[in-house]
């Protein structure tokens, strides 16, 4: 507990079975004193376990074994959740936009296009943001997945697709903003900055 006062850190990992006081216990000192998120691995695979760490104020509960990719996602989540979240250098955006005619208002979870507007879902008002908020750069399906969803992308997976098919969808009554998102093949998608 004073070294995470002390040190201020940005997550804490917190093994249940651990010499000495074990992690429920350093849980509850941990929430006397910081807010600050915990990820809770645990060798056993009991739900009571799981429920307990989560309703002591536990962020996240990851059973042993585990795959090192799926711990680093939920450390993003986690951060994204306390407002620390960045990647590849670049934060994502705090709640605004503009960008060649188009403004993005996150905290409307609003898309405007010349004179119309567009109501988005979470998902569908974070993926322009991560694409707005680097224009005319390539963004790889990986680095969207981890932006937008915090997962590892796999090559099955679809949501990316969809999702951007539906936002290339929007700007139809506006043949100015058509294609502003490209595919570029082989590497991602990328944000035409200016009309």
């Amino acid at each position: 507990m004073e070294t995470a006062c002390a040190k201020r850190p940005d997550v804490i990992i917190l093994d249940v079975m651990m010499p000495g006081p074990d992690g429920f216990e350093v849980l509850r000192s941990l929430r006397a004193g910081t807010q600050v998120p915990v990820i809770m691995l645990t060798a056993k695979g009991d739900d009571t376990d799981r429920i307990v760490g989560l309703e002591m104020g536990a962020d996240d509960y990851l059973p042993k074994p585990f795959n090192p990719r799926e711990l680093l996602a939920r450390i993003r989540v986690a951060l994204r959740r306390a407002g620390n979240y960045s990647t590849a250098g670049a934060s994502m955006p705090a709640t605004r936009y503009e960008s060649g005619g188009l403004i993005l208002d996150l905290s409307r979870q609003e898309l405007v296009i010349g004179d119309t507007t567009q109501t988005l879902s979470y998902t569908e008002a974070r993926l322009p943001a991560a694409l707005m908020s680097r224009p005319d750069t390539v963004l790889s399906r990986d680095e969207l997945m981890h932006q937008v969803w915090s997962r590892h992308f796999e090559a099955y997976d679809r949501n990316i697709d969809v999702h951007i098919s539906h936002l290339r969808a929007m700007p139809r009554t506006n043949p100015q903003h058509e294609g502003r998102i490209r595919t570029i093949r082989g590497a991602g998608y990328l944000f035409v900055g200016t009309a």
